[in-house]
């Protein structure tokens, strides 16, 4: 059972692997790497600009606490001067305090200025590899189209495509269709003709008008032939090719000679 079952999966994967192979297109997948990859620049960029906002905050606390440290070192002057020494060792102290802060506050901005020229520069190699996969990709994208343009083109002159497939196939049934109904005429009017099937609209020959037909129309052709004859010979051809085709206007079936001397 357990061995049915992973036969199953596998032929379940296999399935869905084909089936999500024909519904990817590079293009779009193309397209979507990139739109990632701006992504990430544009959370880059806002890193940095984090940074910078962090180390501008810094500066402003450095340049208030060495404000009030100058500030301080003025009235322990002057409070020395005044001989107030208590009041100068207070200043003093206090100033001694806030230079404290100042280092400690000065690491942190040489820090955060070091993570932001480092985002910077990372900010810019990824703009870099941004443009150059921008290019590529849209040549992949145009020599994708072209082959696919191609593929259909020669597909369709081919005839192997599924449209061009569908129109052969519709011409080929209209082809059938018409020698069958061509044939068909072509059956109905021998049968017709012979006298197999009875034709209602009344323009039908009976048998005595089909083979008079048929006799005028050979007498025509004999006489026609004789004419000729006669030309190349240098004869007369009109009395002989009278005399022919009263001969074989004789030679006609008992019936029809009957008809004609009516």
């Amino acid at each position: 059972m357990s061995g049915v079952m992973k036969r199953m999966g596998m032929i379940f994967r296999a399935k869905a692997n084909k089936a999500l192979d024909r519904a990817e297109d590079p293009r779009e997948t193309l397209d979507y790497s990139y739109q990632k990859q701006l992504e990430l620049l544009q959370k880059v960029r806002r890193g940095v600009a984090d940074v910078a906002t962090s180390r501008k905050r810094l500066e402003l606390q450095l340049n208030q606490l060495q404000g009030q440290s100058t500030k301080l070192e003025e009235q322990g002057r002057k409070a020395l001067a005044l001989g107030r020494e208590d009041l100068a060792r207070e200043a003093l102290s206090r100033r001694a305090a806030l230079q404290q802060q100042v280092t400690d506050l000065e690491t942190q901005h040489q820090t955060l200025q070091g993570e932001e020229e480092k985002l910077t520069l990372a900010a810019q190699r990824l703009q870099t590899k941004v443009d150059a996969f921008r290019t590529k990709k849209e040549t992949i994208k145009a020599t994708y189209t072209a082959a696919q343009a191609q593929t259909r083109i020669g597909e369709a002159f081919s005839g192997i495509s599924e449209e061009m497939g569908d129109v052969g196939m519709a011409i080929q049934r209209a082809e059938d269709k018409t020698a069958q109904l061509q044939a068909r005429a072509g059956a109905i009017d021998e049968l017709l003709a012979s006298g197999a099937l009875d034709d209602h609209s009344g323009m039908a020959k009976d048998d005595i008008a089909a083979e008079l037909d048929r006799i005028s129309g050979g007498t025509d052709v004999e006489l026609e032939l004789q004419r000729m004859k006669a030309e190349l010979a240098g004869g007369s051809a009109p009395k002989q090719a009278i005399e022919s085709g009263s001969a074989e206007a004789q030679d006609a079936p008992p019936n029809l000679r009957k008809y004609d001397k009516q």
